[in-house]
């Protein structure tokens, strides 16, 4: 019986860890972001800010992560979607337009890598490098209040 409890505390341990590393690196990409735009808008941000802006970040991917799982769930899945993550995006349209947009390059490229694997399409079609770059404004999110 002892040795059930003691794997239970070694999970608990494991995942105090895991969220620990995952608080630790958004911090870390939350400083380096803010150094990027406070360089680009000659500001400094105060270390208070910086780890506010990351608790804050870090709190709303929980949030995320748990309206992905039920929105698979009531969709009766267990599998979460691109669907699911359209249904998430709502609320902002720029960043809507920017999931559907990568939605049809990502349709789009398996595409063509079906057709490369039977040999009959994507002739022709021009190459992408898979990335593009966000532009989402403030005044293009929309909100529901």
């Amino acid at each position: 019986m002892a040795e059930a409890g003691d794997g239970v505390g070694a999970e608990a341990e494991q995942r105090t860890a895991y969220t620990q590393r995952l608080r630790a690196a958004v911090h870390f990409t939350v400083g380096c972001l803010c150094e990027e735009v406070g360089e680009e808008k000659q500001m400094e941000f105060s270390k208070q800010t910086i780890a506010a802006i990351s608790e804050t970040t870090f709190r709303q991917c929980e949030n995320f992560a748990k309206d992905l799982e039920l929105f698979a769930k009531h969709g009766k899945r267990t599998t979460i979607n691109a669907d699911d993550v359209k249904l998430l995006a709502r609320r902002s349209k720029a960043l809507q337009n920017f999931i559907k947009n990568k939605c049809g390059e990502l349709a789009a490229n398996n595409a063509e890598q079906k057709g490369k694997k039977t040999g009959t399409a994507g002739k022709g079609k021009k190459k992408s490098d898979g990335h593009i770059e966000p532009t989402v404004t403030e005044n293009e999110d929309i909100t529901n209040d």
